[in-house]
């Protein structure tokens, strides 16, 4: 008998394992349901799959049996079943990355050294919530349109002049550490897994930049905000996988 599909299965199931494993920071002898439960809470794939992969850990005993020898193949699965754990292996050990799946969009900024008013400008102009603030190069930090707001709504009612505000305060001298806690930031291999992640577990947050290193002093490779959940379900959509 022809026991293929079951050699593709077991190899994306080990894989798999080997995987959780690592997650989890599993002993050799952890079972395979057990660690799927412990998880689900540590990584999105898992957590979509979970039942699927509860399947598949009895599956797999009833087609591989131990002997003397070692293991034989006592059962072959179905084509579907095949592609479906294949597909699962894929999501969790090669996920797909936001470089790999969006394209690089416009980011816009300003100068740190430039006044406010160029960031009112740039807001006006570009419709954006965030522009990203550069000093040299390198990112500095961010300046939100409700966080602007809240400036000039402060200078208005101290009864200060808002147009002499904008124009002698600098972009650079209104940045604030504690308005980047409403960003999260991730490295270039950041996965469309880790941005949804993000957005599910902190749904006060504006924003997810993403920069080489994931580190503050860096390019803006990507800002990905609630707006852009459309696109990642239309990809995952086209991929046959689970919509969120």
């Amino acid at each position: 008998m022809d026991y293929s599909n079951a050699a593709r299965f077991l190899k994306s199931y080990n894989k798999i394992e080997a995987q959780l494993k690592l997650l989890y920071h599993a002993k050799a002898t952890q079972n395979f349901t057990d660690l799927v439960r412990r998880c689900t809470d540590l990584n999105l794939t898992i957590r979509r799959y979970e039942n699927e992969l509860v399947d598949y850990g009895k599956l797999r005993n009833a087609i591989v049996h131990r002997t003397a020898g070692g293991e034989v193949f006592i059962a072959n699965p179905s084509d579907d079943v095949v592609e479906n754990i294949e597909y699962i292996e894929r999501q969790l050990c090669d996920p797909p990355r936001v470089k790999d799946v969006f394209k690089v969009k416009k980011i816009s900024f300003v100068f740190s050294d430039k006044p406010l008013i160029t960031a009112v400008q740039m807001f006006g102009e570009s419709e954006k919530k965030t522009l990203v603030v550069y000093d040299h190069g390198k990112m500095a930090g961010v300046i939100n349109s409700y966080f602007l707001y809240r400036l000039i709504a402060a200078k208005a009612a101290a009864g200060e002049s808002i147009t002499e505000y904008l124009q002698k305060t600098n972009c650079g001298d209104v940045l604030d550490e504690k308005l980047l806690e409403k960003y999260v930031l991730f490295n270039s291999d950041a996965t469309v897994f880790d941005v949804f992640d993000a957005f599910e577990r902190r749904k006060d947050i504006y924003a997810v930049l993403v920069t080489e290193n994931g580190v503050i002093g860096e390019k803006v490779l990507f800002l990905l905000t609630p707006t852009d959940f459309p696109a990642i379900n239309r990809y995952l959509e086209s991929s046959n996988t689970k919509t969120f």
